[in-house]
This record gives structure tokens, sequence and C-alpha cells, in this order.
């Protein structure tokens, strides 16, 4: 059920790589109870994902900061959900940083590279309530993977940055499909792909979550969303700001 990462290029397969050859499967201590990713989507407006990351591989380092206090701030400032990277080599993260930042009792989407079904084991094990799943990565294998999410009880925000990705998550039954802005092959970021894909998405049918993700920076931008999405991932933008709650409850200001 591993997914074939040798044709996987760019930054993206380099770093799937590895985390696959780092893959140790050992015992799990029992799965806490979580709240549900997808229903904290599901409100009024636009829900809000906020991020927590320590670098990139598009920028390097952003900052240094505590799991618990960045979560804390967020879900003062109006989000959610939180999204915390796990992946320790290109981004600082670590399991531990999601047991420290169930401390805020927000849902939590373990952001990493799934490329083997124990990692989804590991999510829940460690408080995620939900996990990423890219297309790009698993391919014709992301059925399967969204079948085994539901096994361990996660949800599973489903990414794709393309046509033939998104046709990939409808035919495996994506209940939250994430669009991402961001090309992972090359890092490169085009706003007008989440818009598009989403259209396209609801155009064949698909009534689940949408989440857009990457690049975002303005209200403005976040309105341009409205009516469309049901929530949007914000990470480096708000990693960026002194003040994680102030930023956040400016950008929410402006929708």
């Amino acid at each position: 059920m591993r997914p074939d990462l040798k044709k996987v290029p760019g930054v993206l397969g380099e770093i799937a790589r590895k985390r696959l050859a780092e893959v140790r499967p050992y015992p799990l201590p029992p799965p806490p109870p979580v709240p549900s990713f997808r229903e904290a989507l599901l409100g009024p407006g636009l829900s809000v994902i906020a991020e927590i990351k320590k670098k990139s591989p598009s920028q390097g380092p952003i900052r240094e900061v505590d799991p618990l206090e960045a979560a804390l701030a967020y879900a003062r400032g109006g989000a959610k959900a939180l999204s915390v990277l796990t992946e320790p080599h290109w981004f600082g993260g670590s399991l531990e940083d999601l047991v420290r930042a169930r401390g805020a009792g927000l849902p939590l989407l373990r952001k990493d590279f799934v490329v083997d079904p124990f990692m989804l084991e590991e999510a829940r094990a460690f408080g995620a309530s939900a996990a990423l799943l890219i297309v790009a990565l698993l391919g014709e294998e992301t059925g399967a993977y969204l079948e085994e999410a539901r096994r361990v009880g996660l949800d599973a925000l489903v990414e794709v940055h393309t046509e033939r990705e998104l046709e990939v998550a409808l035919e495996a039954g994506a209940e939250i499909l994430g669009v991402n802005n961001r090309d992972l092959h090359t890092l490169a970021i085009d706003l007008t792909t989440a818009p598009r894909l989403g259209r396209l998405a609801r155009k064949r049918g698909f009534s689940g979550v949408l989440v857009a993700e990457s690049g975002y920076r303005t209200g403005e931008e976040l309105r341009a969303l409205e009516g469309l999405f049901d929530a949007v991932l914000i990470g480096t933008n708000l990693m960026e700001a002194k003040d994680l709650e102030g930023a956040l409850k400016g950008l929410l200001s402006g929708v």
C-alpha cells in the first residue's frame, strides 16, 4: 500500500522519500478523544485553519515557537482548527508539537507527507483529528489511504493542485478537499488555482468541505473565497507575525 515515489519530482519527492525511509512502526498509546475536524469547518462564514510551522523549503527558518502558546493564541484569534507540521527536516516539526498543540482544545490536522499507513495510526495516537493526504504523492493509492484514515478514526484533508489530481480525489470519495495554490514540485504559488479547481469540484458534484490553501495574506484575498470555500488554511503569513492572535483577528476583520 506504499505509493511509488521514484517518479515524484522536485522537493516534494525528496521530502517524501526521506519520510518513507524513516518509517519504523512501534507500539502506540491508546488514541485520546478528539474533536471533529470536519464539523469545526462547517460553521457560518469562512473558517480558518491556522498553521504552526517553524520553517519551510520555500523560505527557510520562519520562527521558533512554543506550539502550545501558538495554539492558544490562534484559538483566541478565532481559528476553528489548527494545522501542525510534524515533518522534522524541512519544516522543523515533530509529533511533540502535535501533543503540545492539543492544549488549546481545537481539532488538529497532522500536516506531514503521509507515505505509509502507520503514519495515520501515529497521527491518531498523538491526538490529531485529521491527517493530510497529498494526491501528488499517493496517486491511485489515495482511496486506500482514505479508507485507512477512516478506519483509525481520522478525518482526511485530501489535497490537490491539478485537474487530474482533483479527479483522483473525487473518485476516491474525498469528503474534505483541499486545493493548494502552491505547486509542490516547484514551490511556486498561483492564487487562481484554488478558485478554478474549487468551482470545477462543485460543478462535478462535490458537496463536501472545500478548503483553500497557501499564499493568503489579506482580508481581500479571503473575501474572494466566500461562497465557494468553507475554510482556508493560512500558515506563513501568520507565523511571520509577532502577535499571532492579533494577526489572525486582523485578517478576519477584513473578511
